[in-house]
């Protein structure tokens, strides 16, 4: 697909979703950790990545924000870091266990 003066090439795509891309690529990393059994770090990773998506749906306007708008804004806000929270302190207070079985 060629891009357009319409502003329907992919330039123009990614700078609408940008903030969606910013929190999956830090969940990736978290993936990535958990996949390679630092599940702690991977589980803070994914608790900060809920976390970087509830600043990002309060802070950008409503025409900005791309997909990661799926209800009224302090409605979204509040579900992503209410899980960012909990995952981040269930990832620091669980100190002991494995993902593996030994």
């Amino acid at each position: 697909m060629v891009a357009t003066r319409s502003g329907h090439g992919l330039r123009a795509r990614l700078r609408a979703h940008w903030p969606l891309l910013v929190v999956l690529g830090v969940a990736l990393v978290g993936l990535q950790r958990v996949v390679t059994e630092h599940w702690r770090e991977g589980s803070a990773a994914l608790a900060v990545a809920m976390l970087v998506a509830a600043v990002l749906r309060v802070v950008l306007p409503p025409d900005r924000v791309g997909l990661l708008a799926i209800r009224g804004r302090y409605a979204d806000a509040l579900v992503y870091g209410g899980f960012g929270v909990v995952v981040l302190v269930l990832a620091l207070t669980i100190t002991q266990g494995s993902l593996t079985i030994s």
